[in-house]
């Protein structure tokens, strides 16, 4: 599943009042970092890096009456609509969503869907990309070490699926830049092999697996550059009361 995402922005407080307005509504708690902001452990954005550009985000909501509502608390703040909350049974017959764009252009959407999930989570994230070939490749390089499966469903678009998660490249002129996407391990020999697949793969290396307590004791994490340059990541979060 995502451990989290993260995304670089432009202008700090101007983002953090986008968020707050709306993943508020969703139930989503927001935590302030030296460095970055996150809401609820598996979201954050930060100014230290180049900023985030055509990303689409899908954040889980249970009924169909939380879209509406985080729709129209954007809109009523001044935030610009991206499509008006209703049904797109081209998705899923089930699938009721509503999409605002951030400060910084990125499409943020809630989602209501069938199937357990916690309120507020990514659901999905979709990227643009100008070589969907390489971007397939590269993923399916990862996936049988992180338990995602590939799923081609057409030579424009190729979706990765987890426990609770999807995520989608489709190709585009102008690609999804500067996204950090980061997948829960299970223990420290997974995020190690998560990293040796992929730099023995020929893919670039971004940080060696290790311990960081700079987030958090018992943070183990690797760090690969994908085709497009997005920074990906495997992590175990070992128990504290395991010492």
């Amino acid at each position: 599943m995502f451990d989290h995402v993260g995304i670089r922005v432009s202008d700090q407080q101007a983002s953090e009042g986008f968020y707050d307005t709306v993943l508020g509504v969703l139930g989503k708690q927001r935590v302030d970092g030296d460095d970055y902001t996150e809401w609820e452990h598996d979201f954050d954005i930060g100014t230290d890096g180049p900023t985030t550009r055509r990303l689409h985000v899908g954040f889980y909501a249970p009924s169909h009456e939380l879209v509406d509502a985080f729709h129209r608390a954007g809109v009523e703040a001044g935030y610009r609509s991206d499509g008006e909350p209703g049904p797109r049974p081209q998705y899923t017959p089930e699938y009721y969503g509503a999409f605002l764009l951030d400060p910084d252009g990125n499409s943020i959407e809630a989602v209501s869907l069938e199937g357990e999930r916690q309120p507020g989570q990514i659901d999905h994230l979709w990227l643009r990309t100008k070589d969907i070939a390489a971007a397939t490749a590269f993923y399916a390089t990862i996936a049988p070490v992180i338990g995602l499966e590939v799923r081609t469903h057409s030579a424009d678009h190729v979706q990765l699926v987890g426990d609770g998660l999807s995520f989608s490249f489709v190709t585009g002129e102008a690609p999804t830049e500067n996204v950090h996407i980061a997948f829960t391990a299970p223990d420290n020999a997974t995020v190690d092999a998560f990293h040796k697949t992929a730099v023995e793969a020929g893919y670039r290396d971004n940080g060696g697996p290790g311990e960081r307590a700079i987030y958090h004791p018992g943070y183990y994490g690797a760090f690969v550059l994908d085709p497009d340059g997005h920074n990906v990541e495997a992590v175990y979060h070992r128990p504290q009361d395991d010492g």
